[in-house]
């Protein structure tokens, strides 16, 4: 007998076994075709002794063998993706004497979707195959003789969502193996509570990238805060939660649960996380309170909170004094004797008419003084003070806790005189009447004018008294301005003057320029002021353009690998966000380190924008965490209108996240799959030169990206592409053959992961040389992902026959109606030699080109002329002859920054295709919202503006 090496193993709670052969009693009875010869039931002895069956099968010395075993019919118990683990042992060919080559040392796994548990024949064309299986390790004669065979254990996966059930069926083509054991499970997420939502037991999706959307109910006693999902993974974990449950009032927040509060204790606020003990004379007699009620004789105003104590109303102020000035009284008094144990009282006085006058107020005092003024002479008036805290409104404790005084005011001196208004001018006098005083305080018994020439001041004025509310006055000196001021009298004295009234005995408006002016000298100063003007915005212009021709050293790409300590990389080039300040909405995708959701920022002074937001899973180690923020170290260096805007990143809290702006529609194959045929060819094009300036950017900063692949492309609302993931990115040293090298250890794999066979060049996959040359490689296949909207690049070959077809010199044909020039530039992309291939300043100036001439370019597929060569100037109208910045600015609703931007040089379409952020900020044009309006509108107005034209020339011009 011999002896299988294997490890017990432990499922994990998220896998629903339907079939495990090692836990079926008795005999498997699978159907076996052929009948006799081929596959053969054998019961053996596991590890631990306990004998289960197996299947073997033997029949290396005879050709063309196909043996079929089928088990029998599995229901899917609503899987709709299922796991095949099985465990086998297979005979090394090489070690069995006198075998021929038709020894094999794999066999085929297929299945087939019914509804009928009693199919008792299938043909074996009808199963579809789910993969050819081969081993790790094989056993030799050696094993044999120590009676040691070791065991393989493969798992493979496929989608069953068609039928209620599935047969599975192993075809031995001519080896000699034995099937020790069979599982077949599928994955659930399994029930769990997050944030005090209970989410059920749910299968995975069908798809190994699908996310499955579940609803999550609120544990008892609690409510939604906001609606509580997650999403399943095709793993059987779950996602980060969303939104979440409260427990009620009353209730805290233990173990998942809800629990109620216990007694003399409650919870009142639903931002408090736990229960607290009653406030100081306040008491709860039940489980479960939200409020505790006040002890007998305390009490809570309406606007006080319930974890605030209870208090009593205070008593009554004491020792009130007054005094009486004329018609203002100043009341002073102490504090009350008792408070009512509130940190502070206010004194309520009753309400008088609304001339009188309080200070500093008449009610919610907080010191022991106030002056009233603006009283009635000899007026007896009745002051009452009252001493009040938050509880003595309603309550009859409240009442009586008061003290009044009553007094009468003295006589007093009349109040301002208004309204005065002049009449009959003349040249050398005035009629005025004015009315009485608003409080006259007793019997007008005359009024005074005072008045002076304005020159004058005061120094010398003249007084004229009436006993009537008019004077005529006289003696005034002809065309002069004079200041008239009436104040009245009583008993008690004279009040105060009005405001001086202005008036001249000139009834003629006075000149604006005086006799002695001269005119020739206010032409001067006016030409002088125009002048100077004119300098002033002369020198502001040059400067303005001598500081944008100023030449500014090319930014160079760091490695953040190069650092000691790599958070100072993270800190010195991204910006740390409070995780406060950002609003996770919903999960869109799963990253390489966790999920990837979409949700809202907003910083303090700034604008809500939408973001996507990636973060790292939970028990990271510290190189997943280095290596997760490693890529937000390198997007923070870069600033361009195609290369993906890093927003921020979370690091001093979990979960860690990298915060970029959001690219609503997605990743660019995706996109254009689901729109084929959606857009024209200059539409295409404009996406493509997107990309290209993008990587001429990053090119320019000696960096090379190593992964360019249209499922790296993101595109936003306004169809602007943007280079994204730099997750297998690398720096490129100032010596450009200077490449970088990956260290392998594996066939196609590198320190990043598996190299992307189909867009990598061939020296990079050869010898692990990474260049600009090599990302122009993955270019041209780009533009051929763009062309044949999402079409997968070389099809269903595989990576070995990819790689075959290249080193033969194969290229991939021109896509479906694909111009011949962009076929020639793919081509051009694709030159073995990588010297030869053109760098992305020529692939931009050659789209530029074949945009600006649609009609001579474009227009072509296949069947037409050659086309010039890459560096080959190409004809026509230019297309800045068309269009002016100016009216691509009018277009986008910038036409206020025209004047700016054409000081500062860009004067045409093509220079506002290069500008910056930086760039904008450096000549005045500060406002993060009209930076962002002008580098996502300006290209896609100027591409449909062309393509307006294109539509618009005549039929004789289009190819038939």
């Amino acid at each position: 007998m011999f002896t299988l090496i294997s490890t017990a193993r432990v499922y994990p709670p998220n896998e629903e076994t339907l079939l495990d052969t090692r836990t079926v009693p008795g005999e498997l009875k699978w159907a076996a075709s052929p009948t006799e010869g081929g596959w053969e039931e054998v019961s053996i002895m596991d590890e631990k002794n306990v004998p289960i069956r197996t299947y073997q099968v033997c029949n290396v010395m005879e050709p063309s063998q196909s043996n079929w075993l089928r088990t029998d019919w599995i229901p899917r118990s609503g899987a709709q993706r299922i796991y095949v683990e099985i465990k086998f042992t297979l005979r090394d060919c090489n070690s069995l004497p006198g075998v021929t080559g038709t020894c094999k040392e794999t066999f085929n796994l297929y299945y087939y979707e019914s509804n009928n548990d009693r199919e008792h024949y299938i043909r074996e064309s009808n199963f579809l195959k789910i993969d050819t299986v081969a081993a790790d390790e094989s056993f030799t004669q050696v094993d044999i003789g120590d009676r040691i065979m070791k065991l393989n254990t493969e798992v493979r996966d496929v989608k069953v969502t068609t039928r209620k059930g599935f047969y599975l069926a192993f075809q031995d083509v001519g080896a000699c193996i034995a099937l020790v054991s069979v599982r077949v499970f599928y994955k659930t997420c399994p029930l769990t509570v997050r944030n005090l939502a209970t989410f059920p037991d749910t299968n995975t999706g069908a798809d190994t990238s699908s996310l499955v959307e579940v609803r999550g109910s609120c544990v008892n006693q609690s409510e939604e805060r906001e609606e509580p999902k997650m999403y399943c993974g095709a793993d059987g974990e779950w996602l980060v939660p969303i939104g979440g449950c409260v427990c009620n009032l009353g209730y805290e927040e233990k173990s998942g649960a809800c629990q109620a509060c216990t007694v003399g204790f409650n919870r009142a606020v639903s931002t408090d996380r736990a229960c607290s003990k009653c406030p100081p004379h306040s008491h709860s007699e039940k489980e479960g309170a939200a409020v505790c009620d006040c002890n007998p004789g305390y009490y809570r105003s309406e606007s006080d909170p319930a974890s605030v104590p209870c208090t009593q109303p205070p008593s009554a102020p004491q020792q009130l004094i007054s005094e009486v000035n004329e018609t203002s009284v100043v009341l002073e008094w102490s504090a009350p004797l008792r408070l009512g144990g509130r940190k502070a009282g206010s004194i309520l006085c009753l309400p008088c008419s609304q001339d009188v006058l309080f200070s500093p107020q008449q009610s919610g005092l907080r010191a022991t003084r106030v002056c009233v003024s603006e009283l009635q002479a000899h007026t007896r008036y009745t002051f009452t003070i009252l001493a009040r805290n938050g509880v003595s409104q309603g309550h009859s404790a409240g009442a009586g806790q008061s003290v009044s005084v009553t007094l009468t005011t003295n006589q007093a001196a009349p109040s301002p005189v208004t309204s005065i208004q002049a009449g009959d001018v003349t040249r050398h006098g005035v009629s005025l009447a004015w009315q009485q005083p608003d409080r006259p305080n007793g019997v007008i018994l005359e009024y005074e004018v005072k008045y002076y020439e304005k020159d004058q001041k005061e120094s010398s004025y003249r007084i004229m008294k009436t006993a009537s509310r008019s004077a005529d006055i006289t003696g005034l000196s002809p065309l002069t301005v004079y200041l008239f001021q009436v104040r009245a009298r009583t008993a008690a004295g004279y009040g105060e003057f009005s405001g001086p009234l202005e008036f001249s005995t000139n009834s003629d408006p006075l000149p604006l320029i005086g006799d002695a002016a001269s005119s020739t000298l206010l032409l001067l100063s006016i030409s002088g002021g125009v002048i100077l003007l004119l300098t002033s915005t002369a020198v502001f212009i040059i400067s303005r353009r001598y500081k944008h021709i100023w030449p500014q050293k090319n930014k160079i790409y760091v490695d953040p690998f190069t650092y000691e300590d790599p958070d100072q990389a993270v800190h010195e080039f991204a910006k740390e966000i409070d995780a406060s300040y950002i609003h996770i909405e919903k999960v869109i995708g799963i990253g390489e380190f966790g999920e990837v959701c979409s949700g809202r920022l907003r910083l303090q002074g700034k604008r809500e924008i939408y973001v996507a937001i990636k973060s790292l899973k939970a028990a990271y180690s510290n190189k997943q965490r280095q290596d997760f923020l490693s890529e937000a170290s390198i997007m923070g260096q870069f600033d361009h209108p195609n290369i993906i805007r890093l927003e921020g990143v979370v690091t001093r809290c979990k979960p860690v996240m990298i915060i970029t702006e959001y690219m609503e529609n997605g990743s660019l194959d995706a996109f254009l799959r689901k729109h084929d045929g959606h857009f024209t060819v200059i539409q295409l094009v404009g996406m493509l030169r997107g990309i290209a300036s993008g990587m001429k950017y990053l090119s320019d900063m000696s960096y090379v990206h190593r992964d360019l692949a249209a499922r790296n492309i993101l595109v936003n609302s306004n169809l602007v592409c943007k280079v994204s993931d730099f997750g297998l990115s690398r720096v490129l040293q100032e010596d450009p053959e200077n490449a970088y090298t990956t260290r392998v250890t594996g066939t196609y794999h590198s320190p990043g992961g598996k190299i992307p066979i189909r867009w990598t060049s061939p020296e990079a996959i050869a010898y692990r040389k990474f260049t600009p040359s090599s990302d122009t490689w993955s270019y041209g296949v780009v533009m051929w992902e763009v062309m044949s909207y999402g079409e997968r690049p070389y099809w269903d070959m595989s990576n070995q026959d990819v790689i075959k077809a290249i080193d033969e010199g194969y290229r991939l044909p021109p896509p479906m109606d694909c111009p011949v020039c962009l076929h020639q530039l793919m081509l051009d992309c694709w030159q073995t030699e990588r010297t030869h291939r053109p760098s992305f300043t020529q692939i931009l100036n050659m789209l530029d080109k074949l945009i600006r001439n649609p009609t001579t370019t474009l227009r072509r597929t296949g069947g037409d002329r050659p086309v010039p060569s890459l560096l080959e100037p190409v004809g026509g109208p230019e297309f800045v002859s068309v269009w002016s910045a100016e009216d691509c600015l009018q277009a986008i609703g910038m036409g206020m920054y025209r004047d700016t931007l054409t000081t500062a040089g860009y004067t045409s379409p093509d220079s506002l295709l290069t500008l910056t952020h930086q760039d904008m900020t450096s000549i005045g044009i500060i406002t993060p919202s009209h930076q962002d309006q002008i580098l996502a509108s300006v290209q896609q107005v100027l591409l449909s503006h062309m393509q307006q034209i294109q539509e618009q020339m005549p039929d004789s011009m289009v190819p038939v």
